[in-house]
């Protein structure tokens, strides 16, 4: 009996994910707001009711840019407040306005310990009003994230999970980990997905569309001198020798 092949009609079903397809999500998804980002993503969005590790350069480097659309669309639908644990910076609020996130819904929680960090995050995601949680955890174990996990999953939360780029090479329970880099343009990596691996990282933009347009109007015009051509032939008044009557 021959097998049947991987293009047959009988495994053209809609709930098998081949591993060299990109994967048709079907858990709810919030679209990140970089429409080359969702390109990529199953279900093209960000993963409510899963781990979303991303791994950094350095601490809260992008972290507005890369998940605030995705985290306003959250709260706008689910109209309770977003929990920071641990937050390297203290959020700035005009900034947060600009891209439709009401500073007043953010809930920020200081933890000085691992496990206070751990056990925050998951009172959080257990809390019904809330509606997303953005946790930064430099030292976690697998089985730590794995239990996240599980509480993000129950309460169907959107979760993202800060953590130093050095933590690469530790495996993880998470969905979806993204590696973010660049200064002045955000480099996206996506080192994890249910699909083909992706080489090459994505340019996004690093800048809220207005605050881009603001600093570009504000850069210096340079200044355009023109420019006079002499031909050596040709007489120019800068050579005549002056002179003066007696």
């Amino acid at each position: 009996m021959t097998a049947p092949s991987l293009s047959s009609p009988d495994l053209q079903l809609p709930h098998v994910w081949r591993g060299r397809e990109l994967a048709q999500a079907q858990e709810k998804t919030l679209s990140t707001g970089h429409a080359l980002l969702d390109a990529q993503l199953p279900g093209r969005g960000w993963p409510v009711g899963n781990l979303i590790e991303i791994l950094q350069q350095q601490a809260e480097q992008h972290v507005w840019q890369l998940v605030g659309q995705g985290m306003c669309a959250s709260m706008k639908e689910g109209r309770g407040p977003a929990v920071l644990v641990n937050a390297p910076h203290q959020p700035f609020g005009p900034s947060l306005r600009a891209q439709g996130i009401q500073p007043e819904q953010l809930l920020c929680v200081r933890a000085d310990k691992v496990s206070s960090t751990l056990w925050s995050t998951e009172q959080a995601l257990r809390c019904a009003d809330v509606t997303a949680v953005l946790s930064w955890l430099p030292q976690a174990r697998s089985e730590d994230l794995r239990r996240l996990q599980l509480c993000a999953q129950a309460g169907e939360k959107l979760l993202f999970v800060f953590r130093p780029e050095n933590c690469r090479q530790q495996s993880t329970p998470a969905r979806l980990r993204l590696l973010v880099q660049g200064v002045e343009r955000m480099e996206v990596q996506i080192l994890k997905r249910r699909g083909p691996p992706l080489l090459q990282p994505l340019v996004l933009r690093a800048q809220p569309g207005r605050l881009a347009a603001l600093l570009n109007a504000r850069k210096p015009r340079r200044e355009v001198v023109p420019t006079v051509e002499i031909h050596p032939s040709e007489s120019h008044v800068l050579d005549r020798t002056p002179s003066f009557a007696g």
